[in-house]
């Protein structure tokens, strides 16, 4: 199966939105409770607003469907990186996460930052992010877990 990165589109808010909380419910189960991933997959209702503002890719197949994205919002943050359950492990969400570091170095960004979950620290650890510190949150009156995480990037 062939993929090509875009840039997101207004066309593609739906569904992203429905790759969110595919993915929070579909993969999450190994390390988040299901009070957890109903409460985290909820917030799926409150990302247009993001999606409008946010700079994003999105790793479509053939068919020009999203499998996989990544928006920033403000400019030198990862707000959003999800991939479809059912394709995930395949290489799309590092190919998202890797345009959207590229343009981040291209705009003159010195860092960029985002706030990992249990299951996405993995990824950007091997993509050269390290963790800043770990913190509590509460989603939904939800407890949870997460990684501030930041790298350095290089001007173009």
């Amino acid at each position: 199966m062939s993929h090509r990165l875009r840039r997101l589109e207004a066309r593609d808010h739906d569904a992203v939105a429905e790759i969110y909380r595919q993915a929070v419910v579909d993969s999450t189960a190994e390390r988040y409770s299901l009070q957890q991933q109903w409460a985290w997959a909820e917030q799926s209702q409150t990302l247009h607003p993001l999606l409008i503002r946010g700079r994003g890719w999105v790793m479509c197949n053939e068919r020009d469907q999203p499998e996989a994205f990544c928006v920033r919002d403000p400019a030198d943050r990862i707000s959003l990186l999800y991939c479809h359950p059912q394709r995930q492990r395949m290489g799309l969400a590092r190919s998202v996460l890797a345009a959207a570091t590229q343009e981040a170095a291209a705009e003159g960004h010195a860092t960029l930052r985002t706030e990992a979950s249990l299951i996405s620290r993995r990824l950007f650890e091997r993509m050269g992010w390290r963790v800043s510190w770990q913190e509590h949150l509460r989603l939904g009156g939800v407890l949870f877990r997460r990684y501030r995480m930041q790298i350095e990037l290089e001007s173009h």
